[in-house]
């Protein structure tokens, strides 16, 4: 069943060349900039975002927004195809590891202290404004590990040392809160200080990745410290708000499930097990407060809807890094069962939320078709991965 609903999902997104729409991208509407007493508006900015975003009916059509490559929805994408090389060693996997990979190359921002992606829109959050392209932690992070995922396929220096000088940016280039220890946050970006634990923990997650290869004890530190502040802010249940201003105080499913990822990558690649007992507190929480018995997906703590594919889609890709995806397979059944039941349509894309009142089936390709291509890849690279199959694959490339 998983296979199949892969296949679908990879010949839909494959079919669409990796562009598409996102939830936030109505900025991007031509109609919109064509206004500018509306489009210099912070209010209205926002109005128009949350009406694209919410909106059952897709308006961008109409609007003249435009599907375009997103280069978090890249990163994702890549590291998926990462995952479908482990079990699936042709040269079409390969071919499309190396077209992601100099695509994203093509796609930095430029003019920051080192390598870094934003968004392919305008985005109005409430604690900010971020232009087109305005570099983020958690956008070039998730490139940064795509981009080591494909030097570690295809053994290209390039894709390396461009990994490696994110640190730059991440160091140079974000802004950092202090508590009173002396550890710190890293903002979303360059032009905020907003203190959202799981951007800040990704950050450290990157930083350690790059000590992995580098080992360099400024690198190793920071990442340290990032972390140290954010489980300084985590709940005694192990759960963690979005973040420390006022209304970054709910919890939800699946940015818990980034915290714990980071959590266990920056272990693994710091090799640092100062943070056991909070990251399994944290797992705990996890599991046992955001998935109902029949494999539901809660957004948040106390409430059901509305049912996010990005929360099914964090699952194994979360357990699978924390090393629990097997023991926990039952679970992770139920959940990609309801989940491909409920929201893949017939033509192999995933729908964005399923509310009260009916479904959001717009075909976003970061938020949804990246997420659940990672996520399907994650779970399938477990179950899949054994030596016969490894043997036939590897007979099969090589054949010719």
């Amino acid at each position: 069943m998983y296979k199949q609903s892969f296949e679908k999902l990879r010949t839909y997104v494959e079919e669409q060349e990796y562009k598409g729409w996102d939830p936030y991208d109505g900025l991007n509407s031509r109609l919109f900039q064509a206004m500018p007493f509306v489009k210099n508006s912070r209010l209205m900015r926002l109005v128009w975002i949350q009406f694209f975003k919410k909106s059952p009916m897709n308006f961008r059509g109409l609007t003249r927004v435009e599907k375009a490559y997103n280069p978090k929805g890249l990163g994702l994408f890549l590291s998926g195809y990462c995952k479908l090389y482990q079990f699936d060693r042709t040269q079409e996997v390969r071919s499309r590891i190396r077209f992601l990979s100099d695509k994203l190359l093509e796609l930095q921002s430029k003019n920051w202290s080192g390598p870094c992606w934003g968004y392919n829109f305008d985005w109005q959050a409430r604690a900010f404004f971020q232009p087109k392209g305005t570099p983020s932690v958690v956008v070039t992070t998730y490139v940064g590990s795509a981009l080591l995922d494909a030097y570690e396929i295809l053994g290209d220096q390039k894709l390396l040392e461009t990994a490696i000088n994110i640190k730059d940016f991440i160091l140079k280039d974000l802004n950092r809160t202090y508590d009173g220890n002396g550890d710190f946050c890293f903002s979303y970006s360059p032009l905020d200080e907003t203190q959202v634990y799981n951007a800040s923990l990704l950050g450290s997650r990157m930083l350690s990745r790059i000590y992995h290869y580098t080992k360099d004890k400024e690198v190793i530190a920071c990442a340290k410290q990032s972390v140290q502040y954010c489980i300084n802010h985590q709940n005694e249940d192990g759960s963690w708000s979005y973040g420390n201003l006022h209304y970054h105080r709910w919890i939800d499913n699946f940015h818990t499930g980034f915290n714990l990822e980071a959590l266990s990558e920056y272990r693994k690649y710091a090799q640092d097990s100062s943070f056991d007992q909070q990251i399994q507190i944290g797992l705990d929480y996890y599991l046992k407060n955001f998935f109902s018995e029949d494999g539901t997906p809660k957004y948040y703590t106390n409430s059901v809807y509305p049912i996010d594919i990005h929360c099914p889609a964090q699952l194994p890709i979360t357990l699978r890094s924390l090393n629990v995806l097997e023991q926990n397979k039952e679970l992770v059944d139920r959940v990609l069962n309801w989940t491909i039941s409920n929201l893949q349509d017939e033509s192999g894309y995933f729908y964005f939320q399923s509310g009260k009142r009916g479904k959001n089936k717009i075909p976003y390709i970061r938020w949804a078709q990246a997420w659940m291509f990672l996520a399907l890849s994650n779970y399938l690279a477990i179950t899949l991965k054994t030596p016969e199959y490894e043997k036939e694959n590897y007979d099969n490339e090589f054949a010719g």
